[in-house]
Order: structure tokens, then C-alpha cells, then sequence
């Protein structure tokens, strides 16, 4: 999925879509009144001595480069490209749909911003350090705990449990306790909708917003799964490493092995990293590589379908994606009422394969199962024409080539000179990493995606010479029957890992780990989670029925 940039949500920031990037070594990088380019020296965050002023004016999240600087295509160029890959007919690929929103989940876990919730505005640059943290704590589930004033808002008053949401009765349905993430509810029309999380990108979009209300009922089920003998001051840090172990042992098993290649995932976490901070000291904070960023994790756009059978009230593919933004508190406005609407709580039945853990029972109604699209190089036509609200744009973006998901992608790294894809594999090799390049031939033709014909001669040459990264590791997967390989695999699976490894709770750290709240020991999927969040229930896991 991708990073964000800021607009103003209250006084809270929405990010949608970064432009400015503190990239260790070079400082913040990014366009000055829509220019391209470096616009402040590097800011030495780390000196303990340092002006507070000067904290204050430091960007708010970590970014690294591990490969080279690359060169920069001209716009026209990438314009072309990006029409390209939102053009023409996208094949499904043979991942659940929901994994798809669960990566634009972790993307979110990984980019967020503590600092933003977490220390108001007496922010020490200690505190700015520790606050930018490419992990996987859930912080973005979390936001600085129970304890921190900011965060506060987000926790039951026994400062344990996360509150939850109630969606608004329509017709038949009944309003529910548990299927809307929690919402301000007081003020205008607007500000009743603002989903009160930590993260406000989690409810950009439906699905994603589904996902992050049954992470906080898989939370709220292990706080009760703790025994009565736990001190009440301990009950709230025990359920969050429980939570977050079983969390990344999902992406690690479940989620990381079906986007990629299986022996990437397999060596990276058996014998260690050899590009994103090899050999780092495992209690260090990590950086955010661009590469990861604003290239290779970008993969989740192409897996967006245009159309989902969504639930009872929405089958046959009639749940769109310009629906799923609609009701949604960011990009949408939830249909007019102040919650979800309860004709719109997911059938997670349609999203994951409950079969694969033991439970053919939990089967959707025959072709209602939705699959994610192939990772290629071709996006659904939806994402050509965005939202403003899903990018923080202005409403004049809207039906301009800025509103194009591929074309915002690509000029981004364009903007942050990304290394091409064929020097990221020259730099993986040099690392010790066995990757093959891309022939120009594999590059323009594919395998059924982006058609690249209407470039010129000059053009193409010049794009097959430095192809953009992110569509290098998208044609890469598309040469590899849907999952990343090579150069995208690699960066991908060593991304994650370093951000695991880093974590105040992790199984890369703690190889002695095992799930304990799934039904087979040693295993936990995202079906697994699921179970557990709902109680095993159809009722929960459907409401709606068939």
C-alpha cells in the first residue's frame, strides 16, 4: 500500500499521501511549492542538545535509502505509463481478497506517526526519535497506550479494553455494537463520522475500516481470555503482546508467503537480512527504506478489485470500489448517517477461506467469493480517477491525471530519484543476493498487463534502460504468476522482518514464540484471528446471513 501526505482532519493530521520524506544522511526530500528536490539540510535529530525549535521543524517520520539514487523520467513519460496501467481488463489473481486490506493495514501499522497522538505538542527530540517507528507494535491500533493523555480517548474506562463502534439500523437491519469503528460522535455532521482512532488513514476506505474494528474485537477477546489471577495493572501491556506476537506471526505465515516467493520468506527469516540494515543491533529503532515505501509495498494497489459481492445486501458484485470509499468517514461521507450503515458490515466469509482452518461450514453462498487481482502491472480502472479525500488532494484533482493512482506512485519516486529496477538488482547482487534482471523484452511485453505501445520509441527505450521501481517489481510478479520475486521479494520480506525485529514485542527477537489462540497449535492465519475476534460464530462473522 503506501505512505501518506497531510492535510487537516480537527486538529488532528489525515495522511493520505507523503511528499516530503526525511531520508537519513540526505534530510527532507520533497517538492517545495510542487517542485522536485532536497529542501532542507539534514536536521541532526539525534544530538541531545538540540534546539527545540529546531525539533519542532524536523519532518515526523524516518525514512532510509539502501540502494543507489536513480535517474528521473521525464513526466510525459510516467503520464503515458500510468494510463497504461489503468487501462484494459485485470485478471484475479489467487489471493483472498482480504489480504489485500490487510496489507493497506500493516502499511498503516508501519508508517505511523506516534508522535502525532502521542506527545501533543511538548515533543522532547528524544521523543521524535522514538516516535517515528517502522514497526509492527499495532501502534496504529494502539497509539501511545491507555496511559498517554492523547491516547486515552481511544480506551474503555477500565484502560484496558479499546472502545468500539456501533453502526446506524437501516431498514431491517438492526444497529450492532462492534462492526463501525468508534466515532466522535459530537459537533457537525463531519466531525460525528471522524472514526476516533489513532490512525484516521484505517478509514480511508471500508475494508480497511472493517479490519481495523476486528483487530480491536480480537483485542477486547484476548483482555477476557486473561485469567482473573493478572493485576489490573498488568492486564492491558499483557493482552498487547499477545495480541501483536499473534499479529506478526500471521504476516510472517500467512500473509508475507502468499504475496511472495515462498523461499525469499523462508531465507530472510532462517538466515537474516542482507540489504534493509544488515547485521542492525535488534533494539535499535529501524528506518523506513523509500525503496519499500514508495516502490516495491505499493503492490497492494495492483490486487484492488473494481467490484465486491460484499456482504447479503451487496452480492454479486454490486459492493463497488467507489462504494467502499463512500462509506467510509475519510473519503466518503458513510451515506449521510453518523456510523455505518448496517447494510455495509463485511461478510468476512466473502474476504478469507475459513475452509483452510477447519471450518468448511463458514463457506459463502456459490460465487460470492472474491479474490484479490493478480499482482501485475495493471491497476482497475477506479483507481485511475480517485477520490480527493482518499489522497488529501483539492477538488479540482479530481478527473485530472493527479487523481490517477499509478501516476501519483510514479511521479512520487520520480520525485524522490528511486532507484530503477535494474539497479536495485545490480545492488542486491553486490549484497550477495542471487537476482536476475529483467531482459527489455520481459519488461515491454509482460505477461497480459500493462500494454506499453502507445509510448514512442525514444520513450520506451529510455524507460527500459531505468524502469521505475514499483513497476519492475509489478512485472516481476507478473512474470512469476502473481507473486513478488526477485528484487520485490527481497525488499519486501527484509522490510518486514527488520520491522518485526524491532518491535517492543517480537518473534524475530523471541524464536521460542508459538501462537496459543488458534485450534491447530503452532498455527495462526488471518481465518485464525478472525475466529477468535468473533467468537467462532457465523452470526458475528456474517450478521447478515447469505
Amino acid at each position: 500500500m503506501a505512505p501518506t501526505t497531510s492535510t487537516t482532519s480537527g486538529d488532528r493530521p489525515v495522511r493520505h499521501g507523503r511528499e516530503q520524506f526525511f531520508i537519513e544522511g540526505e534530510g527532507v526530500v520533497g517538492p517545495p511549492g510542487g517542485t522536485d528536490g532536497v529542501v532542507a539540510p539534514r536536521a541532526h535529530l539525534d544530538a541531545a542538545a538540540a534546539p527545540r525549535a529546531a525539533a519542532f521543524a524536523a519532518p515526523t517520520f524516518r525514512f532510509s535509502r539502501v540502494g543507489p539514487r536513480g535517474v528521473r523520467l521525464p513526466e510525459a513519460t510516467l503520464r503515458k505509463v500510468a494510463v497504461a496501467m489503468t487501462r484494459g481488463r485485470q485478471r484475479d489473481g489467487n489471493v483472498p481478497a482480504g489480504f489485500t486490506y490487510l496489507g493497506q493495514f500493516v502499511d498503516h501499522d508501519l508508517t505511523f506517526d506516534k508522535t502525532s497522538v502521542a506527545f501533543g505538542d511538548q515533543v522532547s527530540p528524544a521523543e521524535l526519535l522514538q516516535g517515528r517507528s517502522p514497526t509492527l507494535d499495532l501502534d496504529s491500533l494502539y497509539g501511545a497506550g491507555p496511559l498517554d493523555p492523547q491516547s486515552a480517548v481511544f480506551y474503555e474506562a477500565d484502560r484496558t479494553r479499546l472502545k468500539v463502534g456501533r453502526t446506524t439500523r437501516i431498514g431491517s437491519d438492526r444497529a450492532r455494537v462492534g462492526f463501525d469503528v468508534p466515532r466522535v460522535g459530537t459537533g457537525s455532521a463531519a466531525e460525528r463520522r471522524r472514526a476516533l482512532v489513532p490512525d484516521l488513514r484505517n478509514d480511508e476506505n471500508l475494508a480497511v475500516a472493517q479490519h481495523h474494528a476486528a483487530m480491536i474485537r480480537f483485542h477486547n477477546r484476548v483482555v477476557g481470555s486473561l485469567g482473573a489471577g493478572v493485576p489490573a495493572s498488568e492486564r492491558f501491556e499483557r493482552a498487547r503482546r499477545r495480541v501483536v506476537l499473534h499479529y506478526q506471526w500471521v504476516i510472517r505465515s500467512d500473509y508475507l508467503p502468499r504475496i511472495c516467493d515462498g523461499s525469499v520468506v523462508t531465507d530472510v527469516f532462517a538466515n537474516g537480512r542482507k540489504v534493509v540494515e544488515p547485521g542492525a543491533d535488534p533494539f535499535t529503532m529501524p528506518t523506513m527504506p523509500v525503496e519499500f515505501s514508495v516502490g516495491a509495498f505499493r503492490l497492494g494497489h495492483s490486487m484492488i478489485r473494481d467490484a465486491y459481492s460484499w456482504n447479503a445486501r451487496f452480492p454479486s458484485g454490486s459492493g463497488t470500489l467507489d462504494l467502499l470509499f463512500f462509506f467510509s468517514g475519510t473519503s466518503g461521507s458513510l451515506g449521510g448517517d453518523p456510523t455505518l450503515p448496517s447494510n455495509w458490515i463485511a461478510d468476512w466469509r466473502r474476504l478469507y477461506r475459513f475452509a483452510q482452518v477447519g471450518h468448511g461450514e463458514l463457506t459463502p453462498p456459490r460465487g460470492e467469493f472474491n479474490l484479490a487481482r493478480r499482482i501485475d502491472t495493471r491497476l482497475v480502472d477506479p483507481l485511475a480517477v480517485l477520490p480527493a479525500g482518499s489522497f488529501g488532494g483539492a477538488a479540482g484533482d479530481e478527473g485530472t491525471i493527479r487523481a490517477n493512482l499509478a501516476f501519483r506512485n510514479l511521479v512520487r519516486a520520480r520525485m524522490l530519484r528511486l532507484a530503477s529496477g535494474q539497479q536495485m538488482a545490480a545492488h542486491l547482487r553486490t549484497q550477495g543476493v542471487p537476482v536476475t534482471t529483467l531482459t527489455r523484452a520481459q519488461l515491454r511485453d509482460g505477461a497480459g498487463g500493462a500494454d506499453l505501445s502507445d509510448l514512442t520509441p525514444t520513450q520506451l527505450d529510455a524507460f527500459l534502460a531505468d524502469t521505475p521501481l514499483w513497476f519492475y517489481c509489478l512485472r516481476e510478479a507478473e512474470l512469476n504468476d502473481g507473486k513478488l520475486t526477485g528484487v520485490g521479494a527481497r525488499i519486501v520480506v527484509e522490510t518486514i522482518h527488520r520491522a518485526i525485529e524491532g518491535s517492543t514485542h517480537s518473534i524475530v527477537r523471541s524464536p521460542g514464540f508459538s501462537p496459543s489462540l488458534g485450534e491447530v497449535a503452532g498455527r495462526f492465519r488471518m481465518a485464525d484471528l478472525l475466529l477468535f475476534a468473533f467468537e467462532q460464530k457465523q452470526g458475528l462473522l456474517a450478521p447478515l446471513g447469505d
